[in-house]
């Protein structure tokens, strides 16, 4: 009872701290809800603007006792302020047009003679000559904070039995100056770099002086989502990516076709003269924004811009998005980015009451310095990531170089969050929070997990009912080796499987890896052209508990590995090693892999023996990562890989069957296309010189369970295509919800439409075709004709689900070809 006093008293304290605090909603005189209504303080610059629903909220660190709120259409209503914190306002707007300094325009805004449209078009052709863009070379400081809180904390919450022992941390409460809701922060991020660059080689570098977390610091894959939620973007740009996706910038060149611009207002800015323009969608269910901007009325450069995604946006998980960007001034006339602030509130669903996360970033840019020439070797030197200084720096380092300094709340994250990890409740939550964020179990008193969870059980025609579990070595994230191994029995055949790996970093700087292992399985081979060497990887279709058709074409392997990778330019991997494998069918009688063998009983030998030697290169511009162990993970997945494989099989050595030559190559690239969504690439190919069985042939990967995968044809069975020489292409795209946005009856359901078109063409020689002669199934290729397949997708069904129609564009004929086919997934995705 006395915290819950001490957090009350704590609570109004809080409330007295800010000068001004208003709250509510704006309505007109029927009672229904004026959106997109200006709010702000009389004789000031600071305002916000009104929700779908009508409701705001703004706070001032300065006394105003009127606040003013306007809208295009309606009468501008004056209220008098009694008290400095007055929530939940009821403000009704009566009809009526003010025409005092500047005309306004009523409804949806006109895109002729609309005076805020042409300074929109002016900002258009001063943008190239405004800002960083002015210099030949530019250097300056920035300083990054990134906080997560937990926000809408009442009673409820505080006296619920989830925080029974931790109550302390409400001692920690504050109250956003965007939204006006409590919240307790549980982590929070710094970061100061030096960030230099040269407009005219296009080159930039920055350097990382130094970064401090708190809370789950230790949690790289915490890291990894944050560095990956919060991405750069200009507001000049056209599009601005954020949550993987494009929202169309309200100083974009479409933002004719996607907002109402109306002019508002004129006042001084930093002693510049400065226009103020209010815009907000054209149509609802939109990756828009909602704000206004404040513009130089002779530069034409942008003084300040506040933005917020609208609630009807089609974006998961985020109820609200506020954007705020303040540049200052320099030698008069050039405007140079000062603050940029992000907030977001991530929750279930989008009601006001609903509880959920902030996610805040601010960031402070400073010490700009101008024209001084770097050489161009110095934007290629790379950092040393592994620098501990960086992570390790004093109190006396953040107090001189932090650019904005922590308030009381984010001082005490710090302290706060090392006494939560002694509260063995906590502990215990977020133990299981990353037994399913990972899948494994950890161990720590030996250093080991045990996982994946999620392999843990599946089905196959061989093996029927499949158990599988793993383990591996863990003593930290950024372990220089690493042991894993598992065992797996299937009820069916009673025989137990295994495999075991190991890796080793040799060398930090250039990532060189040994690494090697064996695995003993039962495997469905052929689900992907390009071929893998992982040991311990087990595909979605040996154990999946559903499939179209007989899952009978299985095989035994046996398959030892050793390899060497390293990293000599960042985002190059090369890759050499070799492979010794043995193969056989799992179900002989349904699938044979046998072939003609003049030195086998009988002609005919059904158990392929095989050593090759593998060279890889793999190239992943734009690919970020996190850690310096002997696993990274990744950070982004918005790159394109490009990956040349070539194996050469010895005869021979180790008693190995054949001797052959197989080149492969494969690009595949995510394409954000703006407002028109995301478009995904993928385009493979294959020769391979030599006669070799059906065992080492390439088959082009079908698809039967009920899982959309990519990269494969879901119309096909496996083996339906067998090739020595192939080329295949995939498209995928995603709208993102743009045309279901503009039917009626589907608008409020943010739905998203997918489209894909894939293709295959491959052929097989007659030298193959022969000798595989002995198996049990039918030997085609693709030859004739390019195969092909279509499908419409409807993505985001109750935010999880998506469901795929596929449809077989030719050989109908082929025996059991499947004309038509359904497949889905699942995932939490913005």
């Amino acid at each position: 009872m006395q915290r819950l006093l001490a957090v009350l008293v704590f609570w109004i304290a809080a409330l007295g701290m800010a000068q001004t605090k208003v709250g509510g909603v704006v309505i007109d005189e029927l009672g229904d809800p004026v959106a997109f209504a200006n709010v702000l303080f009389k004789n000031s610059t600071e305002g916000t603007i009104s929700n779908d629903d009508g409701r705001f909220y703004l706070e001032s660190e300065n006394r105003f006792d009127t606040l003013i709120v306007s809208f295009v259409g309606y009468t501008r209503s004056e209220i008098v302020l009694s008290t400095r914190v007055t929530l939940n306002m009821e403000i009704v707007l009566g009809e009526g047009e003010q025409l005092d300094e500047i005309v306004l325009f009523a409804g949806k805004q006109s895109k002729k003679n609309n005076p805020a449209i042409d300074i929109l078009r002016k900002i258009w052709a001063k943008k190239r000559s405004n800002g960083l863009l002015l210099y030949n070379q530019f250097r300056y400081d920035e300083y990054e904070k990134i906080e997560f809180d937990l926000n809408t904390i009442d009673s409820a919450l505080m006296q619920s039995k989830i925080f029974k022992g931790m109550e302390f941390v409400f001692e920690e409460l504050d109250t956003s100056r965007i939204t006006g809701k409590t919240y307790l922060p549980v982590f929070i991020n710094e970061k100061f770099t030096k960030v230099y660059g040269d407009n005219d080689l296009n080159l930039d570098k920055r350097v990382v002086m130094g970064n401090k977390n708190s809370g789950f610091s230790n949690n790289q894959a915490i890291i990894a989502f944050v560095q990956d939620l919060y991405t750069q973007y200009d507001v000049y740009d056209n599009y601005i990516k954020l949550f993987d996706k494009s929202f169309t910038s309200p100083l974009s060149k479409t933002g004719i076709d996607t907002y109402n611009y109306v002019l508002a207002d004129s006042a001084y800015i930093k002693d510049k003269w400065c226009y103020n323009i209010i815009y907000y969608p054209r149509r609802k269910n939109e990756l828009t924004f909602k704000g206004d901007f404040w513009v130089n009325d002779t530069t034409y450069a942008i003084a300040e811009i506040n933005m917020q995604v609208t609630r009807s946006a089609n974006v998961n998980w985020v109820k609200e998005l506020y954007i705020e960007q303040e540049f200052e001034v320099l030698s008069d006339s050039v405007f140079l980015l000062k603050l940029d602030y992000l907030l977001t509130d991530f929750a279930l669903n989008k009601k006001d009451k609903s509880r959920g996360v902030y996610g805040k970033r601010t960031t402070v840019f400073d010490n700009y310095v101008f024209d001084q020439v770097q050489p161009k070797d110095f934007y290629q030197q790379q950092q040393d990531p592994f620098n501990p200084v960086v992570m390790d720096r004093s109190d006396a380092f953040w107090e001189n170089n932090r650019l904005e300094d922590l308030n009381r709340d984010e001082e005490g994250i710090y302290t706060m969050l090392d006494t939560l990890k002694t509260v063995p409740r906590f502990n215990t939550f977020y133990y299981l929070a990353s037994v399913l964020g990972s899948g494994y179990i950890e161990i720590d008193k030996w250093n080991i997990d045990l996982g994946d969870i999620y392999s843990a059980w599946g089905y196959n025609d061989a093996e029927g009912v499949r158990f599988r579990g793993g383990v591996r070595t863990f003593f930290g994230q950024n372990d220089p080796w690493r042991l894993q191994a598992y065992g797996a029995y299937g009820f069916m055949d009673q025989r137990i499987k295994y495999g075991i790996s190991g890796k080793i970093l040799l060398d930090r700087r250039n990532r060189l890896i040994l690494s090697g292992g064996n695995r003993r399985d039962i495997e469905q081979l052929g689900l992907n052209l390009t071929a893998t060497t992982d040991v311990l990887g087990r595909s979605i279709a040996s154990g999946s508990l559903l499939t179209v058709g007989s899952n009978d074409r299985l095989t035994n392997i046996n398959l030892s590995t050793l390899m060497l990778e390293v990293e000599p330019v960042k985002n190059l991997r090369a890759r050499f090693g070799t492979s010794f494998r043995t193969l056989k069918s799992a179900l002989p009688e349904a699938f044979s892999l046998d072939y003609l063998d003049p030195e086998a009983p009988g002609g005919v030998s059904s158990q392929i023996k095989q050593f090759d030697l593998i060279t890889t290169l793999v190239y992943t511009p734009g690919k970020r990562t996190i850690g310096y162990g002997v696993e990274r993970r990744d950070i982004n997945d918005n790159y394109s890989t490009l990956l040349l494989n070539f194996t050469h099989g010895v005869r021979g050595f180790l008693e190995s069957d054949f001797d052959y030559r197989k080149f492969q190559f494969s690009y595949t690239k995510p394409w954000q296309l703006g407002g028109l969504g995301r478009l995904t690439t993928s385009v493979e190919a294959g020769k391979t010189f030599g006669t070799i069985p059906l065992g080492l042939l390439n088959i082009v990967p079908g698809n039967q369970t009920f899982f959309t995968i990519f990269n494969s044809f879901p119309n096909l069975d496996f083996y339906e295509f067998v090739t020595d020489t192939y080329t295949s292409m995939h498209l995928e795209h995603n709208f993102n919800g743009r045309i279901f946005s503009r039917i009626p009856l589907l608008r409020d359901l943010n739905l998203r439409e997918i489209v894909g078109l894939r293709g295959v063409w491959g052929e097989l020689s007659e030298e193959n075709r022969l000798l595989s002669s002995p198996t049990n199934i039918p030997l085609q290729a693709p030859d004739d004709q390019i195969y092909w397949e279509y499908s419409f997708g409807v993505g985001n069904i109750f935010k999880i689900f998506r469901i795929d129609f596929n449809f077989r564009g030719n050989y109908l004929e082929s025996p059991g070809a499947r004309p038509f086919s359904v497949t889905g997934t699942f995932g939490f995705e913005f």
